[in-house]
């Protein structure tokens, strides 16, 4: 008989979204069992862009600073530019702030960049590694690198399931209240319960659409050979090889992606082929220690069809599938971890009814659908340019080719980096956790984003008086904003949320601003910072709450 585990979740998947959502199960006491069969956290690169909301996940869990502190170094600039070639001509370029500068600019910032925190160029190996220290420091986490989800079934009651270690053979059954399979795009999980993809895949372009070959290098004299002001993301444009590198530590170590022709074979490609590719994106010859290559393949634009069959749920690159333009697929695989995760812990606790989870595929399922969406048209904006052979003359021809590329690529990168928009706009308008009050919320539009408590979106942030966040008041779960000189009274909810069992505190703040900034002077806030309700009074307390937190059925659209 193989020894049985009892767990709350099993998470099969130690990448972003199964880390983070140990972080978020066990600082609510929630036990989890997280298992993957790699030997340990990402080796190589992977995604390279920490979008604002993110880190603003992050600074709730309290290793915001630490994140910002990895990655380059705090002088490092952040710019995206593209050029004919890296010692070529330099044809556009987006200056953005130093992550030293970005701790002391958002405290100034307003409108679209209303915000906690601004974005991090930070490779997902470190990320990786911070989430998985923080959450082995939960009691209940179990975090299992090198062992394989060999099998699994829904049995109604619970989920049980066989997990293996791929050192020693040991096999183990779990068995756990729920599975969620964080285990990638060709996630077992998801081909077992049969779910299928919807959407686009196989989109060809010149660029951002078929093979990539992606190589993880060390250029110890990058910099010292580069023509032009050093960037975080560097872009090649020319009719030879189209490529883009983001730095990882700033220093020597990159990540290069180049675009793979018809009729060339990359999967057979070596260390020797990376230094050729390599040196066709960079012009000038430099010395390349290859650390690893593979391929994968841009032009995917798919969401899978069910994000919950029973007690299973999926989550991340299990969950949706994109083309890396925008730096979408890691940022959305992290904001589905928060919010199956404040879902799952209030149901395993007996604090809602397991129908609340019917909201997670809800709410999280139109927003993958946004999201792959905008990464399509980024990167069809990109990928359809066409790189011409008169970028690199030096004539007349020459001259107007890169004039005319340089307007096209400087409204690009705006267009896919500077996208406020995308970062905190996502809302759950449709969900029936959410109280409508009657408002209109602001037009979803990629570079915009217009503050609103128009419930359904992500609280409106503020800078308070002392110089700290709004956001580092809120409590971990449910908060009740009390905002003006004059609020209601608030007991209603007070009493409301013991006997539901829901954890709220009431947070009053006399500030001015603030109240006309939500509308309202009573503002019902959930765990993942989402308003959930506003209004005037407190006399249907017991009726907002419970819809809230899943009481009213779920199912009413």
């Amino acid at each position: 008989m193989n020894p049985v585990i009892q767990t709350d979740v099993l998470i099969a998947g130690g990448g972003p979204c199964g880390l983070m959502l140990a972080n978020e199960l066990g600082r609510r006491g929630v036990r989890c069992l997280m298992v993957d069969p790699k030997p340990t956290t990402a080796f190589n690169p992977q995604a390279n862009a920490t979008q604002a909301r993110t880190m603003e996940h992050f600074r709730r869990l309290g290793f915001a600073e630490e994140i910002r502190a990895q990655g380059l170094p705090a002088d490092h600039p952040t710019d995206i530019a593209y050029f004919t070639r890296y010692n070529g001509h330099e044809l556009a370029r987006l200056k953005l702030p130093t992550a030293a500068q970005a701790v002391q600019n958002i405290k100034s910032m307003s409108g679209s960049w209303s915000a906690a925190e601004l974005p991090h160029r930070v490779s997902q190996k470190y990320v990786e590694a911070t989430l998985r220290k923080h959450a082995a420091l939960l009691p209940g986490v179990d975090l299992r690198y090198g062992w394989a989800l060999n099998k699994f079934e829904d049995l109604g009651t619970h989920v049980e399931a066989e997990v293996q270690s791929s050192g020693t053979g040991e096999t183990v059954t779990v068995r756990a209240n729920y599975l969620v399979g964080a285990d990638g795009p060709r996630s077992p999980i998801r081909n077992a319960l049969g779910i299928s993809w919807a959407g686009a895949s196989g989109v060809k372009r010149d660029f951002m659409g078929g093979k990539m070959f992606a190589v993880y290098l060390r250029a110890p004299d990058f910099y010292k050979t580069l023509a032009h002001a050093p960037a975080w993301m560097y872009v090649s444009v020319n009719a030879q090889r189209r490529a883009f590198m983001a730095s990882v530590d700033g220093a020597s170590e990159f990540a290069f992606h180049a675009a793979v022709h018809d009729g060339e074979d990359a999967d057979s490609w070596t260390a020797l082929d990376a230094q050729r590719i390599f040196s066709e994106a960079m012009g000038t010859p430099v010395p390349v220690e290859v650390l690893s290559v593979c391929t994968w393949t841009a032009g995917h634009s798919l969401v899978a069809q069910n994000f919950q069959r029973g007690r299973i749920f999926l989550g991340g690159d299990a969950a949706h599938l994109f083309t890396p333009t925008g730096g979408l697929g890691y940022n959305t695989a992290v904001e589905d971890a928060v919010n199956l995760g404040w879902k799952l812990a209030a149901v395993i606790r007996a604090n809602a009814p397991a129908t609340l989870l019917d909201s997670y595929e809800q709410e999280r399922k139109p927003l993958a659908e946004r999201n792959t969406a905008y990464a399509q048209r980024f990167a069809d904006s990109v990928g359809h340019f066409k790189a011409l052979p008169e970028l690199e003359q030096n004539d007349a021809s020459g001259e107007a080719a890169r004039a005319s590329a340089s307007s096209y690529l400087n409204a690009h990168v705006r267009l896919e980096f500077n996208i406020p928009g995308v970062t905190f706009g996502g809302r759950y308008d449709a969900s029936p956790l959410i109280v409508k009050d009657g408002s209109t919320a602001p037009p979803d539009a990629a570079g915009t984003y217009v503050p609103s408590a128009s419930p359904g979106g992500r609280a409106p942030h503020a800078w308070l008086a002392d110089g700290s966040s709004l956001y580092d008041h809120l409590n971990f779960e449910w908060t009740l904003l009390a905002l003006g000189q004059a609020t209601p009274d608030t007991q209603a909810f007070s009493d409301a949320a013991a006997e539901l069992g829901m954890d709220l505190t009431v947070l009053a703040l006399p500030l001015e601003a603030l109240e006309p900034l939500y509308e309202a002077p009573l503002v019902l806030i959930r765990p993942d910072q989402i308003v959930a309700w506003r209004g005037g009074h407190a006399r249907e307390a017991m009726q907002v709450l419970a819809q809230a937190n899943g009481h009213a059925a779920v199912h009413a659209q």
